[in-house]
């Protein structure tokens, strides 16, 4: 198991590392100071000019669309055209780098949920879903959200999920509330991926599918931004939507009726692995600014990096942004060389590591800032509230823990 980093690998990171330095980094203030202006001005869900301007660029840098691997599962339709042709374990250093400043993924076209849907589209659409949907997805030209978790039921089992698919001649019927919606307040939010039920008396994972809902049809409703901590996330949003009675063409449906859960695990897999990734480059932020503010501050006749509390934290923080760095490439690198369900201990594995790591990480760097990284003048605040929430999204903790120790406990079964 080899992880060192393919020459190509290496050279997209330094061209990512030179074009954050140069162009993303300086734009942070410009992003908090669009937000405020936007806010006073009565229009906070209009998508910010400092990403809009920076995206031509990214793209003429040749640094576009990296995220989507060649094949699903090690089989399925090359994609190799629609992006860099990166496998996980190449993309993976490059989330990374992109998590540290955590909109700077949609700079790139890489941000979540639109990594998730292009793959679906690319993996399980038909031609006509990919000229109309993927198409301008990939040039950057819409956003898109994925309608899965409910408020009346726990969608962590998503066996629960209660939304109706319903087939009526030519079309579809959907009705369900759906909540958690990322993307959906963006005003270029142009489709949904809805997951539903088309058959409940199927076996139980043969019940779902997954459709193409636009977001401009009749009984689409956005209802409310849901806050973290305070933050709506203006203007990407995680909404809560009502879909009644909403009618879309029965060529929308996805593979076909009952393979919802299918669609879910070659879309989830590659997803956690963005995400851990991307969290590893927050916390390695923090670590960096927790350190920079250790050595600059005094307390009780001694710099805060002298207290043997900050070294100790300091040096545990290393520990732990690194172990969960190779845990997620050896993740990547078996659903490589395996596929999905192979890896699938791993996948669970970083998806607990991650989060918790990061806000470990991260609440140790708000203690060495004292009541500055509480507030506005850090952005550690608004990390910790991003790692926090990954540890609800795409499944918590306890669903992963869960299917951890099944696979554990399987292996002392007896074999046949």
């Amino acid at each position: 198991m080899d992880f060192a980093y393919s020459p190509r690998t290496q050279e997209l990171q330094a061209r990512l590392s030179a074009f954050m330095a140069e162009h993303v980094y300086p734009a942070e203030t410009t992003w908090f100071e669009e937000i405020e202006a936007n806010t006073r001005a009565g229009r906070r869900w209009t998508p910010l000019q400092v990403i809009e301007q920076l995206k031509p660029k990214a793209h003429a840098a040749g640094l576009w669309n990296l995220f989507l691997p060649p094949r699903a599962e090690g089989h399925g339709p090359d994609t190799s055209h629609l992006g860099a042709g990166l496998n996980n374990q190449e993309y993976a250093p490059l989330a990374e780098i992109m998590g540290a400043v955590p909109w700077s993924s949609e700079v790139f076209n890489c941000s979540a949920p639109d990594t998730g849907n292009m793959e679906v589209l690319a993996r399980y659409g038909t031609p006509e879903h990919q000229q109309r949907w993927l198409q301008p997805l990939l040039r950057g030209e819409m956003r898109s959200a994925f309608a899965m978790t409910e408020p009346a039921v726990a969608s962590s089992d998503a066996t629960n999920i209660e939304a109706s698919i319903r087939r009526d001649g030519d079309h579809y019927v959907i009705n369900g509330r759906k909540w958690w919606t990322s993307g959906a307040g963006d005003p270029r939010c142009k489709i949904y991926i809805f997951m539903g039920k088309t058959d409940p008396t199927a076996p139980r994972h043969s019940q779902q599918s997954m459709i193409l809902v636009p977001a401009d049809a009749p009984g689409v409703t956005v209802l409310r931004p849901l806050t973290v901590f305070g933050y709506d996330d203006a203007p990407h949003g995680h909404m809560e939507v009502d879909f009644v009675n909403v009618r879309v063409p029965a060529s929308n449906i996805l593979l076909g009726e009952g393979r919802g859960f299918e669609i879910a695990q070659g879309r989830l897999g590659p997803g956690r692995i963005h995400h851990c990734m991307r969290l590893i480059g927050l916390a390695e932020r923090s670590l960096r600014l927790m350190c920079e503010r250790a050595v600059s501050r005094t307390a009780f006749g001694k710099t805060i990096a002298q207290q043997t509390v900050t070294q100790e934290r300091i040096a545990e923080a290393r520990c732990l942004i690194d172990q969960a760095r190779l845990l997620t490439l050896k993740a990547a690198w078996m659903m490589d060389v395996a596929g999905n369900k192979t890896a699938k201990a791993e996948i669970a594995m970083i998806k607990v590591v991650a989060p918790k790591m990061a806000c470990q990480v991260i609440d140790w760097a708000m203690q060495v800032f004292g009541g500055a990284g509480m507030s506005q003048d850090t952005p550690l605040a608004y990390f910790y509230t991003l790692a926090r929430t990954l540890r609800y999204a795409d499944g918590p903790d306890e669903v992963h823990r869960n299917a951890i120790a099944k696979i554990e406990l399987g292996k002392l079964a007896p074999r046949a």
